[in-house]
Parts: C-alpha cells; sequence; structure tokens
C-alpha cells in the first residue's frame, strides 16, 4: 500500500498543467481526455498492485504494462491542460508519449514468449526497429516535416512489416512452440488489437491531416479513444494470461 501511495503521489505532480479554466460540458475532446487519464490512473494502480498474485516469470511483463499506463497517463495529465487552455493538438507531446510507450507495447509479444519459451533476441530488435519507424514518419507528417502522404505510407509500412512478424514471422514461430495455452490465447488476442487497434491511428491521421484539411477535435478524439483501448486492453490481455498460467 505504501508503493501505491508513493506511486499516486509522482503522478499527481504535473497536474498545474491543466489549470486556468474549467471543463466545457459540450467540449467531448476535452471531457475525452480526462476519461483516458481517469482509466490510465487506475490502469497503472491495478497492473503494479497484480504484479504479487502471478508467478516470477511473469511479473516484467505486468511491470512493462504498468510502465505503459503511467507514462501515458504522465503525458496526459499535460495534454489534457494543452487542449482545454488552448483548443489545439498536443502534437509534441502526444508523440513523447508514443516513442515511449509503443515499443513498449510491440516488445510485450516478445516478453511473454519469453516467459515459456525460447526467443531469438532478432524478433525484439524487428519488433522494437519498426515500431520507431513507425513513429518518427508519423511525427515528420504531423509536424510538417514532411508530406503528410509519403509519411503515412512510410509509417504505414512499418507496422505492415511487425504484423507480418507477429503473423507470419519468427514471433508465429516462437508462439506456436511454446505450447502455452494461457499464452498463445493472450498472443492471438494483442495480435488482433496490433491489426484492427492500431488502425484507429491511421484513421485519426488521415481525418486529421489527408481528408480535406487539419481536423484537431477529430484527430484528438480517435487517437484517445485509441489510446484508451490499445494501452489499458493490451495490459489486460497480458495480466489475464499471466494469472491463468500462474495458477494452473
Amino acid at each position: 500500500m505504501k508503493k501505491l501511495m508513493l506511486l499516486l503521489g509522482a503522478v499527481s505532480v504535473p497536474t498545474f498543467a491543466a489549470s486556468g479554466g474549467d471543463l466545457n460540458a459540450s467540449d467531448y475532446v476535452g471531457v475525452s481526455f480526462w476519461l483516458v487519464t481517469a482509466a490510465l490512473l487506475a490502469a497503472t494502480a491495478f497492473f503494479f498492485l497484480e504484479r504479487s498474485n502471478v508467478s516470477g516469470k511473469w511479473k516484467t511483463s505486468l511491470t512493462v504494462s504498468g510502465l505503459v499506463t503511467g507514462i501515458a497517463l504522465w503525458h496526459y495529465l499535460y495534454m489534457r491542460g494543452v487542449w482545454v487552455e488552448t483548443g489545439t493538438s498536443p502534437t509534441v507531446f502526444r508523440y513523447i508519449d508514443w516513442l515511449l510507450t509503443v515499443p513498449l507495447l510491440i516488445v510485450e509479444f516478445y516478453l511473454i514468449l519469453r516467459a515459456v519459451t525460447n526467443v531469438a533476441a532478432s524478433l525484439f530488435w524487428k519488433l522494437f526497429l519498426g515500431s520507431i519507424v513507425m513513429l518518427v514518419f508519423g511525427y515528420l507528417g504531423e509536424a510538417g516535416i514532411m508530406a503528410a502522404w509519403p509519411a503515412f505510407i512510410i509509417g504505414c509500412l512499418a507496422w505492415f512489416y511487425m504484423i507480418y512478424e507477429l503473423w507470419a514471422g519468427e514471433g508465429a514461430s516462437a508462439k506456436n512452440a511454446s505450447g502455452n495455452a494461457a499464452v498463445m490465447s493472450a498472443y492471438n488476442t494483442m495480435m488482433w488489437i496490433i491489426i484492427i487497434g492500431w488502425a484507429v491511428y491511421p484513421l485519426g491521421y488521415f481525418f486529421g491531416y489527408l481528408g480535406g484539411g487539419a481536423n484537431e477535435g477529430t484527430l484528438n478524439l480517435i487517437y484517445n479513444l485509441a489510446d484508451f483501448i490499445n494501452k489499458i486492453l493490451f495490459g489486460i490481455v497480458i495480466w489475464g494470461a499471466a494469472v491463468s498460467d500462474s495458477h494452473d
């Protein structure tokens, strides 16, 4: 409990970034920022507390899940303030968050496989580098440093590459060799999150930058929904596999 209180105290530090105005009930984007912030706080506490309920081989995976939601929470405390106070998209904060959390999410595949079978380190690097390429070119397009369409295409190609590695490449081979029902079920569910859930990000990019002009409200509403699904649900799937495998 003491560790939990220290955690909650630490994540409350930057709340000054959201001062200076009340939340308008008709500001659906602002409301979505607040809802996701609260959900990330709850998820972070949950994942760290649940580490004591799983076997040692799963603790790293739950720690990473807690780090993902904790890092996202820290940035949402700032992003929600930027939106409510200025009505502009917190692009830099958003991509700093993604640069830290997305590689951690994609590396979770490697971690859950490593918990039950031997996995080549090359899988880790393929997934890590693919996620970095996807994010860098996404930022270049959104920040106007690079033309939106080429940046979008390169980012999507990196996303497709990661899907291939997980669906039919080294990741799939390691999953099939594991023989662990909990891991195989979690892996397959996480794969669908990567395919369907992550599709929300290019959808937001399209409506925000490629659909006839920048629409920051639609862009942030979609991105917030995607973060809610992909960061929290991803961790819950891993937690479910960890509990199932630990108590069998």
